[in-house]
């Protein structure tokens, strides 16, 4: 048996998902436990488009075995007019085979966002990637007030789960608070999932 880890699971477009969950995999193990990185293929309007076994670069695609294992999940996505990316919903709807064995009943889960504007579906892109690890049976883990940085913070943070506010061009880098609730957020997984001896 493989010791735990927190499985950090994203999709991300132009980058800013993916340093938000290097900063909740830095929690994570400032937490105690392990953190594994995995993310998902683009989805594509192409029936025939395959995408490589391997990215190019960045984390390596989820398993549904990435999934079955962990302790613990922080999901990751860039928002979509207020909801979760495509091909993040695309990967957590081939997971009925988890559903149907309750392998995830349990187990506690946080959700973290990046979006372009301040005002742009934070919250309900959040709430979005919620719902699926409900029905799964997991336990939601969001960030607690008692995190100064969600009460100083100018950028992203909700109670909900850990957020980025990328500007207009995507191209803002995450500021201190950004940062200290993602690492929040991972740590509170990790000492969560080793409290319930997951």
């Amino acid at each position: 048996m493989s010791d735990p880890y927190i499985l950090v699971l994203y999709y991300s477009r132009h980058g800013a998902t993916a340093e938000m969950a290097r900063q909740i995999a830095r929690g994570v193990e400032q937490g105690g436990l392990q953190a594994r990185l995995r993310t998902v293929p683009a989805v594509s309007a192409e029936c025939a488009a395959v995408a490589p076994e391997i990215p190019a670069e960045g984390a390596v695609y989820a398993s549904l075995d990435d999934l079955k294992g962990c302790a613990g999940l922080a999901l990751g996505s860039p928002t979509r007019f207020g909801n979760m990316a495509a091909p993040l919903k695309h990967f957590l709807d081939g997971t009925s085979a988890l559903w149907l064995t309750g392998e995830l009943v349990g187990k506690p889960a946080g959700v973290f966002t990046s979006t372009a504007s301040l005002h742009g579906g934070q919250e309900s892109t959040l709430l979005s990637m919620l719902l699926p690890l409900l029905h799964h049976g997991m336990l939601v883990c969001g960030l607690p007030y008692s995190e100064s940085a969600l009460l100083e913070t100018a950028g992203g943070g909700t109670p909900y789960g850990a957020s980025h506010y990328a500007g207009a061009d995507g191209k803002r880098a995450l500021d201190t608070h950004e940062i200290a609730l993602c690492r929040a957020l991972g740590q509170r997984l990790a000492q969560t999932a080793r409290q319930l001896g997951n």
